[in-house]
């Protein structure tokens, strides 16, 4: 009987689990959270001690899970602001949906980029009819009605994976093996304040002494630390959501489940988008009951693209032949704990760009070897600003360019920042379109910007080499608007605020896009909508 598959991947969830407390070296901060979903995987199967990313930014991290390639090799997908996906690269899902299995998502599998989510089949093997409010946790709880408890309005989170999850397994076949991606977001900035303590009992002033030595060790830094570490329990309690239904529909020992996270934790220094270890090292369960002994540790370096081939290879399904990444099943299907493959001593990541944060888009390439012992980074352009360029000093923002419309050529320019940070998250404000100083174009563009509080929009603007348009003329677009499966779902402010790249309202709750008569197709607008009412939109 082939097997289902269920991976679990949580954006920007580094290595936080409590089953890594007993691990040489790792007491420190897993001793504060408790995740008995991921550990009971790990103890019912295999945990990882060297996982690592590709690249320690979403999109081409995904880009490489996804294809079992090296993010260099997947074109546009090496990027982040900017991807675009190539159709002519084959995916582990697709595969294996041609060999008959029932695949299908929710929240986040490839994105940001054009088109989101394509190489998991894009809008059509979406389900997320019962919302994407869990994307928000700490924010959605923390705003509950006064009259509703803190674990009620944690509950009706969890319901919504589980609504999620059983509309994906009653759309299947009889027996049908599935293929199954739980992509939450939560992990990503920005959450509450807070948060942490208030909805997860864990005390910020525990983190003293235990956050990496570069951090300054004051309580603001450990609170910001505490609320992202309450955002993984948050993560842990939606894993034990999937396990639940999987034992009570009888698939649990036949999954192949996998547990881990697309890089490390966002908007701290040497973490995200870089390549030190909390860039790169994620936190990496699987259990597969059939073919993995239980309570194994293992601690071969893996990189995270190797899953493809695994996946594939457990259903039987032949791998491309210029899949370049290795399958973790000798690993999985031995008995030995510690090194199992002397020849996996060393895994290589590397990035080429996150964000636009440099002048005329160049990125900032390296790549790094890490060992037992050592991790070595060779830069490529060292005489470029790592971080990116500086702004505010000399500079002189770039400015977007108006339609050629006679009624607009008069109207001020858009003020746009020429880069944006490539440490993510830490100014968000400066992306708000302000009244003040922005009214006509925006009322132009973006005639009755804030429509009905039911749909909510998230969109990549992109020119044709796939850069931002924010950078270029982010006027001339055409409108494509595509639905989603089921009765769709709304897209959260806070997703708005990560992912969309052009300049907009932070705080808009919600988007009626009208595009004016006569915009060119040069450049065109991917907006995906989903209406909060049930009205069916343009497919």
């Amino acid at each position: 009987m082939r097997p289902n598959i269920v991976f679990a991947f949580a954006d920007d969830w580094g290595r936080y689990a409590s089953a890594y407390r007993d691990q040489p070296g790792e007491s420190s901060i897993h001793e504060l959270i408790d995740t008995p979903n991921f550990d009971r995987i790990a103890d019912e199967g295999t945990i990882f001690l060297n996982a690592h990313v590709p690249a320690p930014s979403c999109t081409p991290c995904r880009s490489s899970i996804l294809t079992g390639r090296y993010f260099w090799q997947t074109g546009m997908g090496a990027i982040l602001q900017g991807a675009r996906w190539d159709e002519t690269i084959p995916t582990y899902p697709l595969l294996l949906e041609k060999a008959g299995y029932h695949i299908g998502y929710t929240y986040k599998v490839w994105s940001p980029g054009v088109a989101v989510n394509a190489p998991y089949g894009g809008a059509r093997t979406a389900y997320e009819s019962a919302g994407i409010r869990f994307n928000s946790f700490s924010e959605e709880v923390t705003k509950r009605p006064a009259e509703q408890t803190i674990e009620d309005a944690k509950k009706e989170l969890l319901d919504e994976t589980g609504a999620n999850f059983d509309s994906f397994l009653e759309t299947r076949s009889n027996d049908q093996p599935f293929c199954y991606w739980w992509g939450p977001t939560n992990t990503h900035r920005t959450w509450e304040q807070g948060s942490g303590k208030d909805l997860w009992g864990l005390d910020p002033d525990d983190l003293t002494g235990r956050m990496p030595s570069f951090l300054p060790d004051v309580h603001e830094v450990r609170e910001d630390f505490n609320d992202y570490l309450g955002e993984c329990l948050a993560v842990d309690a939606g894993l034990g959501v999937i396990i639940d239904r999987l034992e009570k529909a009888g698939e649990l020992d036949n999954t192949l489940i996998v547990v881990s996270g697309d890089h490390g934790i966002p908007g701290f220094p040497r973490a995200k988008t870089n390549l030190y270890n909390l860039g790169t090292e994620v936190a990496m369960a699987v259990r597969w009951p059939e073919v993995i002994s239980s309570g194994r540790t293992i601690n071969d370096f893996v990189n995270l693209m190797d899953l493809a081939p695994t996946f594939l290879e457990a259903a039987g399904v032949e791998e491309p032949q210029d899949m370049t990444a290795n399958s973790l099943l000798p690993l999985l299907k031995s008995n030995v704990s510690g090194r199992v493959d002397s020849d996996r001593s060393f895994v290589v990541t590397g990035r080429e760009r996150h964000n636009l944060a440099r002048e005329g888009g160049l990125p900032y390439p390296q790549r790094a070897i890490r060992t037992d012992d050592f991790l070595y980074i060779y830069n490529f352009e060292p005489d470029r600003w790592p971080v990116g360029d500086p702004e505010g000093l000399d500079d002189v923002p770039l400015q977007a360019v108006a339609p050629e419309d006679p009624e607009v050529l008069d109207v001020p320019p858009l003020q746009a920042p020429s880069s944006m940070p490539e440490q993510e998250d830490v100014a968000p404000n400066i992306w708000s379109l302000d009244e003040e100083t922005n009214p006509p174009l925006a009322v132009r563009l973006f005639e009755e910007p804030f429509g009905t509080l039911h749909n909510q929009l998230q969109a990549l603007a992109v020119d044709e080499q796939g850069n931002s348009l924010i950078y270029g003329q982010p006027t001339f677009v055409d409108l494509n608007i595509r639905g989603g499966h089921g009765s769709g779902h709304e897209i959260s402010t806070r997703w708005m605020k990560q992912h969309v790249h052009f300049p907009c309202y932070p705080d808009l709750a919600a988007f009626n896009m009208i595009v004016p008569e006569g915009f060119s197709e040069e450049h065109y607008f991917n907006a995906l909508i989903h209406d909060g009412n049930g009205v069916t939109l343009p497919s």
